[in-house]
């Protein structure tokens, strides 16, 4: 059926629902996972009066930010292991959430996506987007949604 399933992660409770089942998922089919947790760019943007933010800041803040990932995707990992589900951990560096997963999925030859939508409603939606809603519109394979 599935041969190899996307689980995208945030680390929030429920990603970890999503992160669950999808292990359960590729448990039933035999598929391998690719587990994975996409980390944005630290803003650049300054604003008048704004203090300019030293480069090596910048450079230290985006790799606790990658490895924090890092360790959320390796305990998908160690949970796969647990399951016997081979699981490759991968963190992705994009402000563009919902395109980071379409690419991940397209470039690790995936044939579903596992996600969480915290199904935010009204401002809160039209402030803060839906990256689930955008990768449902704009992937070219299964997505399975976990609320």
């Amino acid at each position: 059926m599935y041969q190899r399933i996307l689980i995208a992660t945030d680390g929030s409770a429920l990603s970890n629902k999503a992160v669950k089942n999808g292990l359960a998922l590729a448990t039933q089919c035999g598929a391998s996972v690719v587990a994975l947790k996409v980390v944005p760019r630290y803003p650049r943007s300054y604003f008048e009066g704004g203090m300019p933010v030293d480069a090596s800041d910048i450079r230290r803040i985006e790799k606790q930010w990658t490895d924090a990932a890092q360790a959320e995707v390796d305990a998908v990992k160690e949970l796969g292991l647990k399951q016997d589900v081979s699981v490759k951990a991968v963190v992705a560096k994009s402000d563009l959430i919902a395109e980071a997963v379409i690419a991940a999925a397209k470039k690790h030859k995936c044939d579903m996506i596992v996600m969480a939508s915290h199904g935010r409603k009204g401002i809160k939606r039209l402030l803060l987007g839906s990256e689930t809603q955008h990768v449902l519109t704009h992937s070219h394979i299964p997505v399975l949604v976990f609320r």
